[in-house]
């Protein structure tokens, strides 16, 4: 992965002296961890990302779990996950903290098999291997799907893949299901044919966070503020703007565009408050968690945010 250089090694490369008046009119920085065109075509397309009182340097994910290592080792100030991506990384310790949340439909995240394959029913898993995210979404879903059909997670294995493993491992046969989100389910039922076994449905919490470093939260606060405000317009446009959205975020991917609108049409994402109903909703999948193997240890999620945050009408 690339990080943008910091502003020191920039001055450095370039000649230039930093005196004290250039450094007290440079803007603040944002470094944002940015996700398969998330955040940086949403702030781009919807307008959100015009006249920002701040500078953004982006770096790019494949996934997840190395997005959260950059903000665990304060390589980036901020950056969107899943629930128990963010969840699983903060009861291990890292100083990271939620502070805006966003909800879409449990049909985003699924099971999926091979259209021609002889997998019809949950119960057709027993002695097949499943690729999953370990940790995550993917390792949860097969549990809880397990645990609903009254099969013994015995019986199935769960092979731990990142989202660009597993895909080849699922194309090539070498795993039998695969337990993934969007975009990727609308690639593989559009591109390559195949079927959802089950989807999130009554089975997943189905949060994603922003989140950012301890030390970002004591620094940037006017900046994070204002994000959050921005984050939350932007999103309110593209749930009703869902075409150009995806078009956008095709030109930043190269997922093509009918990929990536199905996935947001699927998704129906909108920014929401980390109230009371959603920590309590959140506990009990990190309870089940446990139960199920993808968390090492109890946590009390309350303690994973910070809710002090404000949103105004004007951000709707």
């Amino acid at each position: 992965m690339t990080f943008t250089l910091n502003r020191r090694a920039l001055i450095g490369a370039t000649g230039l002296l930093a005196s004290p008046a250039i450094a007290q009119t440079a803007a603040p920085t944002l470094r944002i961890g940015n996700q398969k065109g998330g955040l940086r075509s949403l702030l781009d397309v919807s307008g959100q990302g015009r006249d920002l009182p701040y500078r953004i340097e982006w770096s790019e994910f494949p996934a997840a779990a190395p997005l959260l290592e950059a903000l665990n080792a304060n390589a980036i100030d901020l950056g969107t996950q899943g629930d128990l991506a963010f969840l699983s990384v903060f009861a291990n310790g890292a100083p990271i903290k939620a502070i805006g949340a966003t909800r879409h439909e449990p049909a985003s995240q699924a099971i999926l098999v091979r259209g021609d394959g002889p997998i019809r029913t949950v119960a057709d898993l027993r002695g097949k291997k499943v690729a999953g995210n370990r940790g995550g979404w993917g390792q949860f879903l097969v549990r809880a799907a397990l645990k609903r059909a009254n099969i013994d997670p015995a019986e199935v294995t769960i092979v731990p893949l990142g989202p660009t493993d597993a895909s080849l491992a699922f194309r090539s046969g070498s795993v039998d299901a695969w337990a993934i989100w969007e975009p990727y389910n609308s690639i593989e039922i559009l591109g390559f044919g195949a079927r959802v076994l089950v989807d999130g449905t009554g089975l997943t919490p189905t949060a994603n966070f922003i989140s950012v470093h301890d030390n970002t939260l004591r620094e940037k606060r006017p900046q994070l503020q204002d994000f959050l405000q921005r984050n939350r317009r932007g999103w309110a446009w593209a749930l009703n703007n869902i075409p150009a959205f995806a078009q956008n975020t095709s030109e930043l991917t190269r997922i093509p565009v009918r990929f990536l609108q199905r996935a947001y049409e699927v998704q129906q994402t909108r920014a929401v408050p980390i109230d009371t109903a959603l920590v309590a909703e959140l506990q009990a999948a990190s309870d089940a968690a446990v139960e199920f193997g993808v968390f090492s240890r109890p946590i009390r999620v309350a303690d994973a945010f910070d809710t002090s945050f404000t949103l105004t009408e004007d951000s709707l």
